[in-house]
């Protein structure tokens, strides 16, 4: 009668020991990995950022897994969508901190970013984003990255491109009226307000928009000696459509959106002649960018935008941090990139050299460059804003 007894409390023993053993494998894994959380736009408006974001994240995780991992821990990464609503990309923000994530990349939507980022910093998480509306570091968020330029920094650079070109005395302003585009078109008016170059039409357009008559032909009317364009992706493509239907031949200048490699490759012919300031693109003469620009096409079958290689360096710059902290301690991690110069010799993945300032902007090279035969042709480099200082 005592054998049953025996035997049951050796078998609750032995699954007590199990129990165990597993819970202790479980937490050694947990110790060798990292999680980290993308909240990107992969449907609505947003789907050709998101997507290239994400992918450009991934391909920089996939390298640094196969190299060892951050601090020998392995990166494990969730992705949601946040379908280009803001109230989605705050939720998703919640949920990826109750997931204890330890870092959130994304979204890239300003007016996103702009909701969600009050989550993460709440959370106190790291949060690097692909938004470049200059409101998004003016809030005093000590937990927010950027992974590209601010308009505030950007604009100034565009505006003495067309104080130096003869040619340009006034010029039409055609931008989207979100917090991206509002934002853009706030920063190159403050900009050529310093300039001779004289703003004559200031022309708003919806996100989503189909037909670009109306605008096109009001940028004709101002009789403007060019026009700048501060559009998203798809809204870009159909607006040189238009311009090309209705024969401009006047200069069209704008930002990074407005030479996207999917914007060049839905407007065809439209494309060519326009001229942009970027950030980032896979066309700068830098072998290190040259690599990547290879091994993001060997990934995806198709060339990467300045979306992929924000996504792509966001996590570069993310490893710079743990690695200057010693330790993965969210607020060391914080504390470590502001004011961190990352050199592209002693870490290649960032691309180019770069220094994180105290709100968590970035100061780097630029270029300028000029639309021909499908492609981004670098016409010039402009120097970091500090080396001007």
């Amino acid at each position: 009668m005592y054998a049953p007894l025996a035997l049951t409390r050796r078998l609750a023993l032995a699954a007590a020991i199990g129990t165990m053993a597993a819970g202790l494998a479980f937490s050694a894994h947990a110790a060798d990995t990292v999680k980290v959380a993308q909240l990107v736009e992969l449907t609505g408006p947003g789907t050709t950022s998101g997507t290239n974001y994400r992918n450009g994240a991934n391909l920089a995780i996939k390298e640094i897994n196969a190299a060892g991992g951050i601090l020998g821990r392995q990166i494990v990464a969730t992705s949601a969508d946040t379908q280009t609503n803001p109230g989605i990309a705050k939720a998703l923000a919640q949920k990826a901190i109750d997931d204890d994530a330890f870092v959130v990349f994304g979204p890239v939507y300003s007016g996103s970013i702009m909701v969600s980022m009050a989550t993460t910093e709440a959370a106190k998480v790291p949060n690097f984003i692909g938004g470049e509306a200059a409101a998004i570091t003016q809030q005093g968020n000590p937990y927010v990255f950027r992974a590209s330029l601010t308009q505030s920094d950007a604009m100034p650079k565009v505006a003495r491109y067309l104080d130096g070109r003869k040619d340009i005395n006034t010029i039409a302003v055609l931008f989207v009226n979100n917090d991206f585009g509002k934002g853009g078109r706030d920063a190159i008016i403050e900009a050529l307000g310093k300039t001779r170059v004289k703003v004559v039409a200031d022309i708003s357009t919806s996100v989503g928009q189909v037909d670009f008559s109306s605008a096109v032909l009001k940028a004709k009317q101002s009789e403007a000696d060019a026009a700048f364009v501060y559009l998203n992706e798809e809204e870009s493509a159909r607006l040189l459509g238009e311009f090309r239907k209705q024969g401009w031949d006047k200069p069209i200048i704008g930002e990074s959106t407005l030479v996207n490699q999917k914007v060049i490759e839905l407007a065809g012919p439209a494309a060519n002649g326009v001229v942009a300031h970027v950030g980032l693109t896979v066309d700068a003469p830098s072998p290190e960018m040259q690599r990547y620009a290879k091994a993001f096409e060997e990934a995806y079958g198709y060339t990467s935008d300045h979306n992929a290689l924000k996504g792509y360096t966001s996590v570069y710059l993310f490893k710079a941090g743990v690695e200057k902290a010693g330790k993965f301690d969210r607020q060391a991690v914080a504390d470590a990139l502001h004011g961190l110069h990352i050199s592209v010799k002693d870490n290649p993945g960032v691309l180019m050299d770069v220094t994180i300032d105290d709100k968590g902007d970035l100061d780097r090279e630029s270029f300028l460059v000029e639309v021909a035969d499908g492609r981004q042709k670098v016409t010039e480099i402009l120097p970091p804003l500090s080396a001007g200082k």
